[in-house]
């Protein structure tokens, strides 16, 4: 079984890797001399942040050329470097906001989202608190604010 998820994740980390060759910059045009490194700038997820620098790595090895630089940040920071054009890709451990997506637009570009990666969230109540159980729904209100006292 272990063998199946390890040609699984090589297939993916492949895809990946060709999907980084895609978003690759230009050099600049004070680098343009011969042996130009192109750079690509990745932000966002701290959720991602590990998966993105394995990812960089692999691809350094087939593409030497190429600079990839991975910082966290958070979600949001990300998508809001991705709008503002100081990175080439975003991660995010959520979709983005049609808002964002507006943005986006506006500046130019249409975003594309890819789902690389499914994470899980355990919630642990304390041992004191009376809650025996929480939905989905009260989980959402209770990480988004709308639940502030429970």
């Amino acid at each position: 079984m272990r063998t199946g998820q390890s040609k699984q994740l090589a297939g993916l980390l492949v895809g990946l890797v060709l999907l980084l060759a895609a978003c690759g910059r230009a050099p600049d045009a004070a680098a343009a001399g011969g042996g130009a490194q192109r750079a690509i700038q990745n932000k966002g997820s701290d959720t991602l942040v590990n998966l993105a620098l394995a990812w960089a790595e692999t691809y350094r090895q087939v593409a030497p050329d190429i600079s990839i630089a991975v910082t966290g940040g958070g979600s949001g920071t990300g998508i809001a470097a991705l709008i503002n054009g100081t990175v080439d890709i975003a991660n995010a451990s959520r979709a983005m906001k049609e808002s964002e997506i507006e943005d986006a637009r506006k500046n130019g570009f249409d975003p594309q989202e890819f789902t690389v990666a499914i994470d899980a969230l355990a919630v642990i109540v304390n041992q004191a608190n009376p809650v025996n159980e929480l939905t989905i729904d009260q989980l959402s209100d209770i990480f988004t604010g709308r639940i502030t006292n429970w």
